[in-house]
């Protein structure tokens, strides 16, 4: 299974087909119809909301939606939590709405990262239903409409006496095709190393929607850009000016501040652990490149790498001569 998911990502980000194999080329046919008929549905749910057929829903907070138009790798959880944490440095409660996709690892993440916190964590495919169980919880604050934002925005300070539990801004990690949700500001994210693959909707290429829906976002965000080169960054804001030129486009890159011990996840160890050293990178992440790049900038002295599909659940039984095994 692991074999066919690897191929199905190769077709999608590769556009010579004289480089593929016989299981490669015997593949696309049933893509190409399954490619076809997921644009079909996505045309026709598209359609159902526009024409109010199904309902759209609004919270009694501000909505920002972090999402993106390709499958994983393109850094949405992280910039939910740099959000929901910049939020509660202004005074504001956040609450992040993630489905739990694959087990719900990506969640179990933001709660290890933000207990204790103001951040609050809510997780279920009903965004809405998940929403209101937080508001009857611990209530709610609407800040639209007043001078809050304009105050903290000139002097944060002045919004970190504010901090309560009242929920005051909801961030929706992955939340671009949720429709059925109202959103406030809009941030499309974008994978610098492989952002449009061969511009085919899913499954036979990568992408959720068409590229025509960046001209929903407000804003559009490209990630791993240190690892780009400068002409692959022009051709991208390229391609998305000339979808919605206004558009404002910012660039992320991810930096490692320290490594946990997988046997004791409270245990941090120091980057400089791997410096000369032979290393393993193990991965079941979307962008498995982008996790070897980071780690061959720290300095070890040899870097091999284990792909598996993302969210892919393995276990551990390493043979191989190396004096660590770093996992993503």
């Amino acid at each position: 299974m692991e074999k066919l998911k690897q191929a199905v990502k190769e077709i999608a980000y590769y556009r010579h087909q004289a480089k593929f194999s016989k299981l490669h080329l015997s593949l696309i046919p049933f893509l190409s119809l399954a490619s076809s008929l997921y644009g079909a549905l996505l045309y026709i749910r598209q359609s159902l909301y526009r024409s109010g057929f199904f309902s759209k829903n609004r919270l009694p907070v501000p909505v920002i939606s972090v999402g993106n138009l390709t499958w994983g790798g393109n850094g949405k959880t992280p910039m939910a939590e740099f959000i929901a944490k910049r939020l509660a440095d202004y005074g504001i409660s956040p609450l992040i709405l993630t489905r739990g996709y694959a087990g719900g690892d990506e969640a179990k993440m933001l709660k290890r990262h933000l207990l204790g916190g103001p951040v609050k964590v809510g997780v279920g495919a009903n965004r809405v239903a998940t929403a209101n169980l937080f508001f009857e919880k611990y209530g709610y604050v609407d800040y639209r409409g007043s001078k809050f934002f304009e105050r903290t925005y000139l002097d944060p300070k002045m919004g970190s006496h504010v901090g309560s539990q009242k929920i005051g801004a909801a961030v929706l990690d992955d939340g671009m095709q949720h429709w059925s949700l109202c959103r406030d500001l809009e941030i499309v994210m974008i994978n610098g190393l492989m952002p449009w693959g061969n511009c085919k909707l899913l499954p036979l290429g990568p992408l959720r929607e068409p590229l025509i829906a960046i001209k929903r976002a407000n804003i559009a965000v490209v990630h791993h850009a240190d690892l780009v080169l400068e002409q692959k960054l022009k051709d991208i804001k390229l391609v998305v000016q000339e979808i919605k030129e206004s558009l404002p486009i910012f660039y992320t890159r991810m930096t490692p501040s320290y490594f946990f011990e997988l046997r004791n996840i409270s245990t941090k160890m120091h980057l400089g652990a791997v410096l000369d050293a032979v290393v393993l990178c193990v991965s079941a992440i979307g962008s498995p490149y982008a996790f070897v790049r980071a780690m061959e900038k720290i300095g070890p002295l040899f870097v091999d790498r284990f792909d598996f599909s993302d969210h892919y659940s393995f276990q551990l039984k390493i043979y191989f001569p190396c004096n660590h095994v770093l996992v993503s």
